[in-house]
């Protein structure tokens, strides 16, 4: 089971949901956590794992031989990017522009592209003290693309079939948002009761309906009802699977490098419980897609 925790902007408290539900279910499944994040990957503040498996995240770029080319431009023609260019009797590439697709290189005719690697961050993993396989990825300073690294972070660990795999996503609603939504099974969003939670929040639900993810809410830093996030998550039967107050003691504790487990110990059952909760409604969204077929 794959479960992306992700938010419609920063500041949410995603990364906190993403480790405790990790945290909680740690001596009950396999549990996989996956930091997404590549830009600013914190996770591993929280669980401090030994980062003992390491590998460098590459993009494959084109490289022109200038003795086969013959200025044709049918790769800057195919290039949906703008990565390579026709200048004079050479054609220059942008390596910072290629997002790796391999156009180019299938499309020339006279066979003069060969593609060589170009890291462009590095993927760290390792085992928490307890049982949680743990990765992420970090992209170098200065490069413009994260959804390259975070694809190689998933394909690059091979959970088994029965693991619970958690994927903390990076904020916002970009591409690399969805780059990590794709292939999860449920999408647990976490919001805050303001108006800009709101407004971010359904960018976020835009984004799972059209890629036919379900989803539920989390409701942190909570400090009264808010209802026009209430009418919302009703109007749009979107559950709201647990609410965490807006409390001092709660966010001493984050400080200092604390889960919502530790801080309270009541958060483990209910956290818990949100798993049980995910996994029924994936079950009964299995039932009625089988019953239609």
């Amino acid at each position: 089971m794959k479960i992306a925790v992700a938010s419609g902007k920063g500041g949410t408290g995603k990364t906190t949901i993403a480790v405790s539900l990790a945290l909680s279910l740690a001596d009950q499944a396999d549990v996989w956590l996956m930091d997404c994040d590549v830009e600013a990957p914190n996770a591993h503040l929280f669980l401090n794992p030994p980062l003992d498996k390491q590998t460098d995240a590459v993009i494959h770029i084109p490289q022109i031989d200038t003795e086969k080319c013959t200025l044709c431009g049918k790769c800057v023609e195919v290039c949906q990017f703008h990565a390579l260019a026709k200048v004079g009797k050479s054609i220059l590439v942008f390596p910072q522009l290629c997002h790796g697709c391999g156009s180019c290189t299938l499309n020339c005719p006279e066979k003069a592209i060969r593609e060589i690697p170009n890291p462009i961050g590095l993927l760290e993993a390792g085992t928490t003290d307890s049982g949680i396989h743990f990765a992420h990825g970090m992209l170098t300073i200065s490069e413009p693309m994260s959804t390259p690294i975070i694809r190689q972070l998933k394909q690059w660990e091979h959970p088994p079939q029965d693991a619970v795999i958690i994927l903390d996503a990076p904020p916002g609603a970009s591409c690399s948002v969805v780059e990590t939504l794709h292939g999860v099974d449920f999408a647990l969003l976490v919001t805050e009761p303001t108006p800009f939670g709101l407004h971010d929040l359904k960018q976020m639900v835009g984004i799972v309906e059209d890629m036919d993810i379900p989803a539920g809410i989390v409701i942190n830093r909570e400090d009264g009802s808010f209802p026009p996030l209430n009418d919302y998550c009703r109007e749009n039967s979107l559950p709201v699977m647990l609410h965490i107050p807006y409390e001092r003691r709660i966010a001493e504790g984050i400080a200092r490098g604390d889960n919502l487990t530790e801080i309270h110990p009541k958060y483990l059952a209910a956290l818990r419980k949100v798993f049980d909760d995910i996994k029924q409604i994936i079950h009964d969204q299995n039932q009625a897609a089988e019953k239609k077929v």
